[in-house]
């Protein structure tokens, strides 16, 4: 959507949305700022409590229908789907809350780790009797699968839940589709919820490192650690693939780029 500029020269078209400009991967300014700290801090707490609460809904799933406290009931317990609501539903939620809070990306990765420890230490806190027994929510490679399938099943996951990240957030499509409100929290929320319903069975579901990251190194196993890359590699390429998706074919960035070389060349 655009709108029609008028000048001295006639008309010409603008756009009706900016896009933010691209921020430095790091900048020494930022750290005089409150902002940086503020942001900082809000990525901890959120991480905090999203490996929290589902950490603690994994342990409580796995306690409820292991059949030394169900008698035997397949169905005891909130199950796969009550899993993927908590993860779906806990990022809705700190999505929400956060999303208006930025910053450095390296720093918010580190935040992200800090936090992830944190939250799941919590847990092993509270629930140390079922911690170790029911694997601290660490993601590992299931039985059956190849490291192949899983780096694949993270890849695509990771690629599902940037692609929509990209797309909620898209100014220029928030001014096309103005009239079409989105809650961006929740295409995000629902993202998660449907990829950790596609790799649970697979991987556990990672598409965060630092989610799997702050489980492994409190839960301390050597299965975790041993297919830990899975859940780093596997994340930073989906992602990758998911923004030159987004950037250079949906928003055709190369074909801009290119005519707008091209118009330059011809102009010389």
């Amino acid at each position: 959507m655009t709108k029609e500029v008028v000048g001295e020269g006639g008309s010409f078209t603008a756009k009706d949305y900016h896009d933010p400009p691209p921020a430095p991967l790091i900048d020494a300014a930022e750290l005089g700022q409150w902002s940086f700290y503020r942001a900082l801090i809000a990525e901890f707490i959120a991480t905090l409590l999203f490996l929290y609460i589902t950490v603690l809904t994994v342990i409580g799933y796995k306690s409820q229908s292991d059949p030394l406290h169900s008698k035997g009931d397949p169905c005891a317990g909130v199950g796969i789907l009550g899993i993927a609501w908590a993860f779906g539903g806990m990022i809705f939620v700190l999505v929400y809350c956060t999303a208006g809070i930025s910053g450095n990306a390296v720093m918010y990765m580190v935040a992200q780790c800090l936090g992830a420890i944190c939250g799941v230490g919590l847990v092993k806190a509270f629930q140390k009797s079922y911690y170790t027994r029911y694997g601290g929510g660490a993601n590992s490679l299931n039985d059956g699968y190849s490291a192949g399938t899983g780096l694949g099943a993270e890849i695509i996951g990771t690629f599902v839940l940037v692609y929509t990240v990209f797309s909620a957030t898209d100014p220029k499509r928030n001014a096309r589709d103005s009239h079409i409100p989105v809650l961006a929290p929740l295409p995000i929320g629902f993202a998660v919820f449907m990829v950790h319903l596609a790799t649970i069975p697979i991987t556990g579901t990672g598409i965060n490192p630092a989610r799997s990251f702050g489980a492994a190194v409190i839960f301390n196993q050597e299965k975790p650690w041993d297919d830990h890359w899975i859940f780093w590699v596997g994340p930073f390429i989906g992602a990758a693939l998911a923004a030159f998706f987004h950037q250079f074919i949906l928003r055709a960035g190369a074909v801009k780029a290119l005519g707008s070389f091209r118009s330059s060349a011809s102009a010389v």
